[in-house]
């Protein structure tokens, strides 16, 4: 009897046992699992292992083939935009600061752009930073795709927590970091593209500009290896008729019509294009010449102004100002057409002529200072009818290039 109860006694010991391990066993899974599942997790914390959260691109995000998504019409809403205010964002300069800088209304803020056949995706940061992961975004060009800068990085930075996002200033580039998806937006300044004597950061105001047309390098080595390039050029061509330039031999320097010299130049892009992209790995996107509204009598005959005071898009459908030069615009269809599919057109200024109401007029800069009040009082003379108010209209061309990065991406399960 005793024999039987020891027995006994041993199996229910041993069950307990198993009981116990298995107990701690699913007990240490149960934490890992949540761990896992944690942002903060301790487990990433100590290894160095990053979280990838799913990003679900939905049919609502994804714009159909056929859709043109340039051609449309500004409609008003003050319930959906802006996307963010100037308030929201620390990282905007002085010259887009309209509201600070005192312009009295913001209905340059309430506009949306609706494509005719289509909607554009409603703008999502956290789904744009999911899909950015990893990655480098870089925007290359002039003061204007700086504001497309800013705004980028307005439009994004509020759902990053404080101290997981962070800006530097190394010239010639502006950098943004969103550390927890080790995301970088960057800016360049290269206000021709290829090399000229305007390419310091700050000090680069020159009576005559030098443009070298067959030169990229200094430049284009801070490029290579960027996931997301997105270039831009066109104001600083629009100086003068004509430019002075080399090709070649930097000694001998000639004097070139514009649109000549801007073809030349992109030229010289696209070959470094066709040596360096790896369509496999990065993506490269060029955007269309930024208009300007320099005289009110192109869409109100009669007038003698500027842009100054509009509160209200142009209404005529297919405006277009002498401040976008077509041959320009021809010159960079063509240039684009032999590189082929492997850059995307992001075809702005139709869109961005109806928007005379959106610059920064007399509540901007004028060589880094805001304008003093005897000049606010001339905005024929030193009204800004070039860059634009944030946010505002450079806002609506990221919309379209979230766009298409959404289009791109492809959700893996």
């Amino acid at each position: 009897m005793s024999i039987q109860t020891s027995a006994d006694s041993r199996m229910i010991q041993s069950i307990f046992q198993v009981v116990l391990v298995t107990l701690l066993v699913l007990g240490s899974a149960r934490w890992i699992l949540d761990e896992l599942k944690s942002k903060e997790s301790r487990i990433f914390q100590l290894y160095g292992f990053r979280q990838k959260e799913a990003v679900f691109v939905t049919k609502e995000d994804q714009l159909d083939e056929s859709c043109n998504v340039f051609e449309g019409q500004w409609v008003w809403d003050n319930v959906s935009y802006p996307l963010y205010t100037e308030k929201s964002c620390p990282y905007l300069v002085k010259q887009t600061t309209c509201q600070r800088n005192g312009r009295p209304d913001s209905y340059y803020q309430n506009w949306r752009w609706k494509p005719s056949s289509c909607d554009l995706p409603r703008f999502n940061a956290l789904k744009l930073l999911n899909v950015l992961r990893n990655k480098r975004l870089m925007f290359i060009g002039d003061s204007v795709q700086r504001s497309t800068f800013e705004s980028m990085v307005c439009m994004v930075q509020s759902v990053i927590p404080d101290k997981k996002k962070s800006f530097h200033r190394i010239p010639p580039m502006k950098i943004f970091k969103a550390e927890e998806y080790n995301v970088s937006i960057e800016y360049y300044w290269a206000p021709f593209i290829v090399e000229s004597i305007s390419d310091h950061a700050t000090n680069h105001t020159v009576h005559k500009r030098l443009v070298n047309l067959d030169a990229i390098e200094k430049h284009s080595k801070s490029w290579e290896g960027v996931d997301v390039l997105v270039f831009e050029s066109y104001v600083w061509w629009m100086h003068q008729p004509k430019i002075n330039a080399t090709y070649g031999d930097t000694s001998e320097v000639q004097e070139y019509n514009v649109t000549t010299a801007y073809k030349m130049a992109l030229e010289t892009w696209a070959k470094w294009f066709k040596a360096k992209i790896n369509p496999e790995k990065q993506r490269v996107f060029f955007t269309s010449m930024s208009p300007t509204h320099l005289w009110s009598w192109e869409w109100n005959p009669g007038s003698d102004g500027t842009c100054y005071d509009e509160l209200y898009p142009i209404d005529k459908r297919s405006y277009w100002g002498t401040g976008s030069n077509q041959e320009i615009m021809k010159t960079v269809g063509d240039v684009l057409s032999r590189v082929g599919e492997n850059v995307t057109f992001l075809n702005i200024t139709q869109l961005s002529e109806y928007r005379k109401d959106g610059h920064t007029t007399v509540y901007g800069e004028r060589r880094g200072k805001l304008l003093t009040k005897e000049q606010r009082a001339d905005p024929k003379n030193y009204g800004d009818c070039i860059h634009w108010c944030l946010p505002g209209v450079p806002d609506t061309w990221n919309e379209i290039l979230y766009a298409y990065l959404l289009r791109s991406h492809r959700n893996f399960f």
